[in-house]
């Protein structure tokens, strides 16, 4: 620990280098969204293919709705992606550093990759935290753009129909959360995380148990979160999630199948630790900003400890409505996340 009497230690602003795609290695075990994913080696950034109307709701976000551009992932650019994107060395993979893709990431079988030449460059919610439980909640009842093909209509309103998306306008994609050192047991990767996988949202998970999912994510004595912690987590979520609400019900969009992205310090020590340096600087502790300095600083801080972050995520279908009114579809499942934090905080993790 730093002597109390010594100056902060100060750095350079420092603003992430885009890489080329030589510099990336593949990720395929992405749970949420398609293949194709990458990232670089550092794990700092994480790299998604997407369609120009996904990199358009980043830009029109970013200059024209600055209250919602705060709760999606940093965009840093654009990268073309070449004829040969799968041609990476298998010895790749082993660069990625672990558990840092801005998504839920689990071994599953291959999804379809989209066609495109063209990728968002994003800075890694998941990077920074010592063992980071990740939390993906896809929102919306209607779950289709109004440009899909008939059969994925009817295959969508199949999920909706089945699953969470009806009552609650949203379902669980994935989560994998750690379980503390040693643990092993059913669904335990090799480093202590339980994996929930798409499946879990699908045909485990219903309207009479749908509590238990953020209960499952959030409260975890073996890894050292005790209620005390695991409570703060969720007031620190609600807030957030809240304010998203508030964010989305003064602006006129339309997202589909667009997610929540919720990013926590699972392992209950470290965790502790960041809420104890966030309580000294307390600009610290919000949605992952650890700067603890305006934009105009030529310098800052070290970045303390990472707390947590929630994130909007999965614009391929999103875009700005004007005259069409908020984007109620959207705004069910917040509504419904923001009614279970709030009952989450005032019970206990134990039955």
């Amino acid at each position: 620990m730093a002597n109390e009497s010594s100056p902060p230690v100060k750095m350079a602003k420092r603003v992430p280098t885009l890489p080329t795609h030589a510099d990336l290695v593949e990720y395929q075990h992405a749970v949420a969204g398609h293949d194709g994913t990458l990232c670089d080696v550092d794990g700092e950034l994480f790299i998604k293919p997407c369609t120009p109307a996904e990199i358009a709701f980043y830009e029109s976000s970013i200059a024209s709705h600055p209250e919602f551009a705060e709760y999606m992932p940093t965009f840093l650019g654009t990268l073309s992606l070449d004829e040969e994107q799968n041609s990476f060395e298998e010895a790749g993979a082993a660069l990625i550093a672990k558990h840092t893709i801005p998504e839920v990431v689990v071994p599953t079988k291959s999804s379809k990759k989209i066609v495109t030449n063209q990728a968002v460059v994003l800075e890694n919610a998941a990077h920074g935290f010592v063992k980071p439980n990740i939390l993906d909640v896809k929102l919306g009842v209607r779950l289709w753009a109004d440009d899909a093909h008939p059969e994925k209509k009817a295959r969508f309103d199949k999920v909706t129909e089945e699953t969470t998306h009806k009552d609650f306008g949203f379902r669980i994609a994935g989560m994998r959360v750690w379980q503390g050192d040693g643990a092993k047991g059913e669904d335990i990767d090799q480093d202590g995380y339980k994996i929930f996988d798409k499946n879990y949202g699908r045909f485990s998970i219903s309207k009479e148990n749908v509590h238990d999912a953020f209960k499952h994510f959030i409260f975890t004595e073996s890894a050292g979160i005790d209620d005390e912690l695991a409570r703060l987590v969720v007031q620190a979520f609600q807030a957030d999630v809240k304010r998203i609400q508030e964010v989305l019900e003064g602006q006129e969009s339309r997202m589909f199948s667009a997610s929540l992205l919720f990013v926590f310090e699972g392992d209950g020590k470290a965790l502790r630790l960041a809420m104890e340096e966030a309580s000294r600087s307390p600009s610290t502790l919000h949605n992952g900003d650890t700067s603890g300095s305006s934009d105009e600083d030529d310098e800052l801080e070290l970045p303390g400890p990472k707390v947590y972050s929630v994130k909007v995520i999965d614009f391929a279908h999103a875009e700005w409505t004007p005259g069409m009114g908020p984007d109620e579809n959207s705004l069910t499942g917040v509504r419904s996340i923001v009614d279970i934090l709030q009952s989450l905080a005032m019970e206990s993790s134990s039955e």
